[in-house]
C-alpha cells in the first residue's frame, strides 16, 4: 500500500477493525518513512456478469433501484430497500462465488421481496421469473394464497 502524502511503497497497519456490516475491513496504516497516518477500507470483489456479457462490480444500489421500481406506489419506504438489498448482498457472498450473474441476482432478490411486499414481489418476478400468461401470474397467485393458508393453519 503506497502512502498517500509521500508515496512510499510500504505502510505499517496500526489497528484492523471490520465494519458495521461485517462485509469489510476498516484498517488504520502509517507510513514508515513520513509518519503520515491514512486509513483503509477492505472488502473482497464481488462482479456481475450482465446479459449483454459485460463484468461490472456488484452494487446494492442497482439492487435498490431495480427493486424500487416494482415497489412504486406500495408502503415500502427506503430503509426497507436498504435492509433487502443487504441481505441479497450477503446471499449472494455466502454463495462463495466471485462473479455472479444477473438473472441469479434477480431469483436471489424474489424471497425477501415477497417478505416485503407481495405486490412488488409478483411485479418483481413477473420479469425474473419470464411469466409468458396471465396463467403464470394466476400459479404464482395461487402459490401466495396456499403459503398464506399454510401459515394461518399453523
Amino acid at each position: 500500500m503506497h502512502c498517500p502524502f509521500c508515496r512510499h511503497a510500504d505502510s505499517r497497519v496500526i489497528d484492523s477493525r471490520t465494519s458495521d456490516d461485517g462485509l469489510s475491513i476498516r484498517r488504520r496504516r502509517q507510513c514508515p518513512q513520513c509518519g503520515g497516518r491514512f486509513t483503509t477500507v477492505e472488502t473482497a470483489s464481488l462482479n456481475v456478469i450482465k446479459r449483454s456479457g459485460v463484468i461490472e462490480p456488484f452494487s446494492r444500489e442497482k439492487v435498490m433501484s431495480g427493486v424500487r421500481k416494482a415497489c412504486q406506489g406500495r408502503p415500502v419506504t427506503e430503509a426497507d430497500l436498504a435492509v433487502l438489498a443487504q441481505a441479497v448482498e450477503e446471499a449472494v457472498r455466502q454463495t462463495g462465488a466471485s462473479q455472479i450473474d444477473t438473472n441469479e441476482i434477480g431469483l436471489t432478490i424474489l424471497s425477501p421481496l415477497r417478505d416485503l411486499d407481495e405486490v412488488a414481489y409478483l411485479r418483481f418476478a413477473s420479469v425474473y421469473q419470464a411469466f409468458d400468461s396471465l396463467d403464470d401470474f394466476e400459479s404464482s397467485i395461487a402459490q401466495l394464497r396456499a403459503d398464506h393458508a399454510r401459515e394461518s393453519a399453523e
